[in-house]
């Protein structure tokens, strides 16, 4: 059983476990109460960076919180789909889920690395501190997917070296 597991594939289901519950409720408390949701603990670099650098009107910050809101929401939704196809051991050994977790795990860095420069230039170093580690988390997983090969069955295996070794053995079958 846990041999057919990929370090990607694990690595990626306890980021799941995390960014699931802790965005879902980021985005809906954004989602029910706009500008209350983006003046919490979260996302309150952003808040700050909009109201202080950008200078929005009401219902701009609260168009800008519903964008946030919906960000976080499509990275969930991308993690949800990954691990939605990692139950299947069939397509979780040929790394068929590894573009659901890549399209995360992207769009999860771009809005921690925005977030996190937005916590720097307001000087909210608890933000700060938050949305670093979660962007080393992101990024610590998309180098484990892309240095991580899929599983290959022994035929494969034995094809490849075989066609290494002597090429014209494969053009003749």
């Amino acid at each position: 059983m846990s041999s057919n597991w990929r370090i990607s594939s694990f690595n990626g289901a306890l980021l799941a476990a995390y960014f699931i519950p802790a965005w879902t409720m980021i985005a809906f408390n954004i989602i029910v109460s706009p500008v209350h949701g983006l003046y919490e603990r979260p996302s309150i670099a952003v808040a700050l960076f909009m109201s202080d650098h950008l200078q929005l009107s009401g219902m701009s910050t609260v168009r800008a919180a519903w964008l946030l809101a919906l960000g976080r929401l499509t990275v969930v939704a991308f993690f949800a789909i990954f691990v939605a196809l990692i139950s299947q051991p069939r397509i979780r050994k040929a790394g068929g889920c590894d573009e659901a977790l890549a399209i995360a795990l992207g769009i999860g860095s771009l809005i921690s690395f925005a977030s996190m420069v937005m916590a720097s230039r307001v000087g909210e170093t608890a933000a700060l501190r938050l949305h670093a580690t979660e962007l080393l988390l992101l990024l610590g997983a998309a180098i484990v997917l892309v240095f991580e090969r899929p599983v290959r069955s022994q035929d494969e295996a034995a094809t490849s070296v075989l066609a290494l070794q002597e090429p014209e053995l494969l053009h003749n079958h």
